[in-house]
């Protein structure tokens, strides 16, 4: 195991007043024990008995395997698509570098990352030099921005095949559950994983919410418990690898909104306002923590960003999640702060002493 770089008071000092609530917290809704936990036997519990053929196996072992979270079941993901999500310039006009995508390859190297996500056009213009060196997942639809008004929607930007013959250990899809063009988001990237799963990939589902009546004058429930909970339960019925999906902050969504179908213990029994256990029960959704879930790292805020992303590392771990997958608090500041940055997150998965709820 690595070395731990940032030590358990740093990162408590890190945590500030919320030290104690997130470092001891006993969760007393869904039991750790009816969880399926990280582990070094991860990839071989789970998908030793499934479907998956012996390259898909292969192509998630090499995620699981690599970087400083190298066989402790734990994922530390670099993920840039910003650049097509949210413009370029406002991506990478806070360290324009970034603009060459051979350095986004770098610092998911230097940071010791499991994995680099992006783009086709980033990943296939450096795939010889790199692609032997650290696990490629292409992310194989964005959002098209250029549409005005903006719409949700997904679209793919190439073919399964393309990641296959640029060297991809995985392919990573968004759909916008909630929104009108979900449905055939889902058909779409349910079939793109098939094909990727026959060829030997991993899949990553990027399960976001979308519907501008989710937000409401009084809450925006895009990220509520129940709502990002049902997300992830959609995501692994079509055969996600691995979910990611953002922190919950909240949670009464089908309640608030009156749709849906709940039941009173999905928040009597099954989660509390703890955000602990609202992060577990979205690894419930993921079939007890079969499948993985990875929280994404959010949007960088400048000073604030090494304890959120303690924060954020620590409720993930804590609640039964398999890591993180952080880009724009990374890649937003310079290279050695970014690759800083990333081994804090890691650091929290390795730190024996932050232990499961």
């Amino acid at each position: 195991m690595d070395t731990l770089i940032h030590t358990t008071k740093q990162i408590e000092n890190l945590l500030g007043d919320a030290s104690g609530s997130l470092l001891t917290h006993q969760s007393s809704t869904i039991p750790k024990k009816d969880l399926t936990l990280p582990g070094p036997k991860a990839v071989d519990e789970v998908f030793g008995i499934s479907d998956r053929n012996t390259r898909t196996l292969i192509s998630l072992s090499r995620i699981y395997n690599h970087g400083r979270l190298a066989g402790t079941g734990y994922l530390s993901i670099l993920p840039v698509d910003q650049g097509i999500e949210h413009t370029g310039g406002s991506s990478f006009g806070p360290n324009p570098i970034y603009f060459d995508p051979e350095n986004i390859i770098k610092l998911a190297i230097e940071g010791g990352c499991n994995a680099v996500a992006t783009t086709f056009g980033g990943l296939a213009l450096h795939a010889r030099r790199y692609a032997p060196k650290i696990p490629f997942i292409v992310k194989i639809n964005h959002n098209e921005l250029m549409t005005y008004p903006n719409k949700h929607d997904q679209i793919m930007y190439g073919s399964v095949e393309e990641a296959w013959n640029l060297g991809a250990a995985a392919v990573g899809a968004t759909i916008y559950f909630g929104s009108e063009e979900s449905n055939r988001q889902i058909i779409e990237v349910a079939e793109a994983f098939e094909r990727a799963h026959e060829l030997g990939m991993a899949t990553i589902l990027w399960c976001y919410t979308r519907n501008n009546a989710f937000k409401t004058k009084e809450q925006d429930f895009h990220t509520a418990a129940d709502l990002t909970g049902q997300a992830n339960h959609l995501g692994v019925t079509i055969k996600a690898d691995l979910i990611k999906q953002k922190l919950p902050d909240g949670n009464g969504g089908f309640k608030a909104l009156k749709f849906g179908k709940t039941h009173p213990d999905m928040y009597e029994k099954l989660c509390s306002d703890h955000p602990i256990d609202l992060c577990r029960y979205q690894v419930a959704n993921c079939y007890m923590g079969k499948i993985g879930l990875i929280n994404s790292g959010g949007a960088s805020s400048g000073e604030s960003d090494y304890a959120d992303a303690a924060k954020t590392a620590v409720i993930n771990k804590r609640a039964g999640g398999s890591g993180l997958i952080s880009g724009r608090k990374a890649f937003q500041r310079p290279m050695k702060d970014g690759i800083n940055l990333l081994n804090l997150i890691q650091d929290v998965y390795l730190n024996k002493d932050i232990s499961i709820a």
